[in-house]
């Protein structure tokens, strides 16, 4: 394990934040007490609820936890972070209503309203870095983007580590040159959100396999990596370790957890088989996406917009009604690719099988090394 990171957390095993509920205050200090090392999402949260969460984890336990945050978004796909993108915004608004008045049959039917689709692009970034300077956490992590090498530097400062989510060597390259302290290396395997730094179209589905993923950041950067990409199992956790990795990042190994936010519909429809393998799609929130595939997706996925957060803004209310009917072919079941993995333990407990898989598999790996 990176000597870094060392004092963060025992074992090399971080749980990934999972914005929209799934990583909880209780997750979070679980993962944490039981020596990994767990994340708040502060993703479509405000600022203040971040920081009540913050306090929450605080209560429940003095180990080290980590915040996530996304990075502001331009105003259309392809546009710089910061342009103001009007040429390009003015299309994007009409395929969005497009992409509203073929929704309408969904608002019907789940006696709901479509969400307006003007909500901030920042997610609330500059009043969440204040509070996180103001009153620093052990580490803070960024989606979506890379932060500025001023940012990174203020948060050097006041003694909180950073990392950048990367999909690519050259947003890997990127995080380096701001002073990252370490790279989360998403591969196309992982569930939720593609974290990528700029959304391009033209790449969808085009993303690279995690091990692969592993080996060319290692070749382009000198930073400390955590693996995160339909991680399940000690064995694999021990497989990306050796693969180069300093630590594994497991999102819906933890969704599963009693101490999980995420919906009991949610958590059910991992292991259902009807439920049968996840895909990529824009279809919930304009942005590539993986989830378990239902019938919201194959209907609605060809023809979504890349809009992002618009479109999570526009089915938002959607989603939250689909939950209340108790019909998950409407819902965002963010899956990895190794969702039939899932298993429903305390998120202590499931550390502790998932550390006793991983010192099993080293085990293993070191006798077969002697033959």
């Amino acid at each position: 394990m990176s000597s870094a990171f060392t004092d963060l957390c025992r074992y090399p095993i971080v749980q990934a934040p999972m914005a929209g509920g799934g990583s909880t205050p209780q997750l979070v200090a679980a993962v944490a007490e039981a020596g990994g090392l767990g994340c708040l999402a502060a993703g479509y949260k405000t600022a203040d609820g971040m920081y009540q969460e913050i306090k929450q984890v605080r209560s429940l336990t003095a180990r080290p936890f980590g915040v996530n945050l996304f990075m502001p978004q331009p105003e259309y796909p392809g546009a710089s972070p910061g342009s103001t993108g009007a040429a390009g915004a003015a299309p994007l608004d009409a395929a969005v209503e497009v992409y509203r008045n073929q929704l309408a049959g969904e608002a019907t039917w789940y006696e709901t309203q479509l969400g307006d689709t003007d909500g901030k692009r920042d997610d609330g970034y500059d009043a969440k870095l204040a509070i996180l300077l103001d009153d620093p956490v052990p580490l803070v992590s960024f989606t979506f983007g890379c932060p500025t090498r001023e940012v990174v530097q203020a948060f050097d400062r006041v003694g909180t580590r950073t990392v950048v989510t990367v999909t690519t060597p050259e947003e890997a390259r990127a995080a380096q040159r701001a002073a990252a302290d370490a790279v989360c290396v998403q591969g196309i395997e992982a569930g939720g959100h593609q974290g990528t730094h700029r959304d391009n179209p033209e790449a969808d589905g085009s993303g690279i396999g995690l091990l692969s993923l592993i080996a060319q950041v290692r070749e382009t950067v000198q930073l400390p990596v955590i693996a995160a990409g339909g991680l399940m199992r000690g064995g694999q956790i021990a497989a990306v370790l050796a693969a180069g990795a300093d630590f594994a990042q497991l999102g819906t190994a933890f969704l599963v957890t009693p101490e999980s936010g995420a919906q009991p519909l949610h958590k059910q429809a991992m292991t259902n088989p009807l439920f049968g393998h996840t895909e990529l799609t824009r279809a919930f929130s304009g942005r590539p996406a993986r989830g378990l595939v239902n019938r919201f997706m194959r209907e609605h996925g060809p023809y979504a917009p890349a809009a992002y957060p618009q479109v999570h803004y526009l089915t938002a209310g959607l989603r939250k009604a689909a939950a209340k009917a108790g019909d998950p072919q409407a819902m965002a079941l963010w899956a990895g690719q190794g969702h039939r993995l899932a298993r429903a333990l305390p998120a202590g407990e499931l550390m502790e099988v998932l550390v006793a898989e991983l010192e099993e598999a080293k085990a293993t790996f070191a006798a077969r090394g002697a033959v």
